[in-house]
């Protein structure tokens, strides 16, 4: 069976460590579920703008199946357009904390 793929989706703009660490914890607790999980934070290389950041993450994001928003996501530019793509895209949107278990 294929391991369902969670792109993470958050804010990072303005946060203390950009939120790295929210992203981070998250990212752990759904791979100890068992999922693959794309984490924008792993992916961001200092001194990138954040227009060379979205873009890869976007790139990201379209290979995935779901995508898990983490508190405060409505706050956030990059997290609105990722979530307005998912629903484009007929993908699966759930707040991070309500995957407990398998996703159907």
């Amino acid at each position: 069976m294929k391991k369902i793929k969670i792109y993470l989706s958050g804010p990072m703009t303005g946060l203390p460590d950009l939120n790295f660490p929210a992203f981070h914890k998250e990212a752990e607790r759904l791979r100890g579920l068992g999922y693959e999980v794309v984490n924008p934070a792993e992916l961001h290389r200092e001194g990138d703008m954040k227009s060379e950041c979205l873009r890869r993450d976007i790139v990201e994001l379209l290979e995935c199946d779901t995508v898990a928003l983490l508190c405060g996501w409505k706050d956030s530019e990059g997290a609105l357009l990722e979530v307005h793509i998912a629903q484009q895209l007929c993908l699966t949107v759930v707040r991070a904390m309500d995957i407990t278990g398998r996703l159907k």
